[in-house]
């Protein structure tokens, strides 16, 4: 595939989403033999909210990881889900009018790269799944550094690179072999499960995006690799 600039990567992600976005969550499901529930509890587990916290979720897509967020922080807190794609927005509304947390939970359309919150606003900030996706990895780390109180963390969990032999060959045999045709079955369309190996290949090592999360300014920067390593949870603490 051809480099992207910032503008034309942008806009190419927003069209491979907003073409899927209704059969998003069971594909997802289904391509991740059900284990994105785990990754999404355990992420959510290292942002440290509690009872009555603001947490902010990043590229929050059709809302699964918000609601996690939303189960953290209880009837007394609040959480905001921003994505660019108005049709993931739109499968999140449905999702999160079936729970209990409606009320907790504001949706906005907005930009990853450009935050609309001033600094120091949140008590943590996830992003799941969607670092691969967006033009600048190193400037969407810092903004959600820049909009979250100090002591609070920074957490993301997304799609890694094993390394433990046998596993490793067998693991990119399905990403790249397998995964792209169920995910033509599933939806009609091709690309975007083309697209999905492909921006793995692009994607920094786990140490390396620890190294990213370094640079942003957050401190004690560790990740955790999940599932044989095929995915990793970094978490950096904002510091006072």
């Amino acid at each position: 595939m051809k480099d992207f600039s910032i503008e034309s990567k942008e806009a190419y992600i927003h069209q491979l989403f907003s073409a899927i976005s209704c059969r998003y969550d069971a594909l997802t499901s289904l391509l991740s033999f059900n284990r994105d529930r785990y990754w999404r509890q355990f992420a959510v587990a290292q942002t440290g909210l509690k009872a009555g916290g603001y947490g902010l979720d990043v590229c929050c897509g059709t809302g699964k990881l918000t609601l996690e967020q939303a189960g953290k922080v209880g009837g007394g807190g609040r959480v905001v889900g921003l994505d660019f794609c108005a049709g993931m927005l739109q499968e999140a509304v449905k999702n999160i009018s079936r729970t209990p947390y409606e009320p907790v939970i504001q949706l906005l359309e907005g930009n990853a790269m450009q935050l609309p919150f001033a600094v120091h606003t949140f008590d943590a900030a996830t992003i799941g799944f969607a670092l691969r996706n967006v033009p600048d990895i190193a400037a969407v780390i810092g903004e959600m550094a820049r909009v979250v109180k100090p002591g609070g963390r920074v957490v993301s969990v997304e799609l890694a690179k094993p390394e433990l032999p046998v596993f490793k060959q067998l693991y990119y045999l399905y990403f790249e072999r397998i995964l792209p045709y169920i995910g033509k079955w599933g939806t009609g369309q091709e690309g975007a499960y083309r697209w999905l190996p492909e921006s793995l290949r692009r994607y920094p090592h786990q140490q390396e995006v620890r190294e990213l999360f370094v640079a942003a300014g957050l401190r004690d920067v560790t990740y955790y690799e999940l599932t044989g390593g095929i995915v990793a949870v970094h978490v950096g603490t904002v510091p006072a």
